[in-house]
C-alpha cells in the first residue's frame, strides 16, 4: 500500500513537474499526459490539413474561427462568443491544454495568446508539432476526434492586449518598444502588398521564425535573450507584438513571456492592418 502510494504521488510531482516550466512540452512529456481526463491536445492547422492526417485524439481548431473581419481583418470576437466556440470543442479554462501546427508555430502560437487572454490557466505548444510527433512514431489519423461540449469561462488577461489608441499613445516613449514580427521584406515595405507599405514608426523588426531552431523547436533561453537584447528588446521595457494581423506574434510572446520570464509583454490585436488603414497614421 505505501509502494502504491508512493508511485502515485511520484506520478503527481512528475504530471506537476512537466506543466511548471516554459510553455513548450516535449512529445514524451505529452505522451505521458495523453491519457489524462482533463489533458486536450489542439490541432491548429488549416482545417484541411487536419482532415488528411492529425495527432490522434487531437480536436481541430482554425484560428479564422475566433475573427471578425470587419471593419478590421481578424480582430478577435467578443471573449463570450470565443468562449462559447471553445467549449463547443470540448475545452474548458481549466484544461491542461496542448497546441501544436505544422511547425511555423504561427498558429499554435496564436491560440495559445487568445487562450492566455481568455484566462485559460495551463497552454503548451507541442515542440517540434507534427513533424516531431512523426519522427518519435507516435500514432496518427484522419478520423476527427468526437468532443464532448463544455463550458468556457472567461477570464480575461487585460494586460496582455492593447488597442490602436494605445499604441498611438506610447509609440515615442523610451520605455516601450515596438515589435514588429513580420519579414524584413515586409517591415521595410519592399514586398509587394494590397495595403500601405511600411511600418508603425518607432518600431523594431525581429521576424516570428527566428525564435525557433531548423528543427521548429523553441530555441535555448540563451539564444533567445542574444536575440532580443541584439535588437534593443529588453525586460525593463514593455513590449508590444504586432504583424499585418498579430497571427505571427502569439509564438514571440509565449518566448519573451515563458522561456525569458520578460514582465510586461502585450499584443496589438488590431495589429498593422488597423493602423494602416487609418489615413492619418502615419507609416515609416
Amino acid at each position: 500500500m505505501k509502494k502504491f502510494f508512493v508511485f502515485v504521488l511520484l506520478l503527481f510531482v512528475g504530471i506537476q513537474l512537466s506543466w511548471a516550466q516554459a510553455d513548450i512540452i516535449s512529445v514524451p512529456d505529452y505522451v505521458k499526459l495523453m491519457k489524462d481526463k482533463n489533458t486536450i491536445l489542439i490541432s491548429a492547422r488549416k482545417p484541411a490539413d487536419y482532415k488528411k492526417v492529425h495527432i490522434v485524439n487531437a480536436v481541430n481548431i482554425d484560428h479564422k474561427e475566433l475573427y471578425n473581419n470587419e471593419p478590421i481583418k481578424s480582430v478577435l470576437k467578443s471573449p463570450d462568443e470565443i468562449a462559447k466556440i471553445l467549449g463547443a470543442k470540448g475545452l474548458n479554462e481549466s484544461m491542461n491544454i496542448v497546441i501544436y501546427d505544422g511547425g511555423t508555430g504561427k498558429y499554435s502560437g496564436r491560440l495559445y495568446w487568445i487562450l492566455k487572454y481568455l484566462g485559460a490557466k495551463n497552454v503548451k505548444i507541442l515542440d517540434g508539432h507534427i513533424d516531431a510527433w512523426k519522427a518519435a512514431r507516435k500514432p496518427v489519423t484522419r478520423i476527427p476526434t468526437k468532443v464532448k461540449a463544455t463550458t468556457f469561462t472567461p477570464n480575461l488577461n487585460q494586460n496582455i492586449i492593447v488597442d490602436l489608441a494605445y499604441v498611438d499613445k506610447v509609440k515615442s516613449n523610451a520605455n516601450v518598444v515596438l515589435v514588429d514580427v513580420r519579414s524584413p521584406e515586409e517591415f521595410n515595405g519592399t514586398k509587394e502588398s494590397k495595403i500601405r507599405k511600411g511600418s508603425i514608426p518607432g518600431s523594431v523588426n525581429l521576424e516570428f521564425k527566428n525564435v525557433l531552431n531548423a528543427k521548429k523547436m523553441l530555441k535555448s533561453k540563451e539564444e533567445l535573450a542574444k536575440l532580443f537584447k541584439a535588437k534593443g528588446i529588453t525586460a525593463d521595457k514593455e513590449v508590444i507584438l504586432f504583424c499585418e494581423t498579430s497571427v505571427r506574434a502569439g509564438i514571440v510572446y509565449l518566448a519573451l513571456v515563458t522561456a525569458l520570464d520578460y514582465p510586461n509583454v502585450k499584443v496589438y490585436d488590431g495589429a498593422y492592418y488597423e493602423w494602416q488603414s487609418i489615413a492619418a497614421n502615419k507609416v515609416k
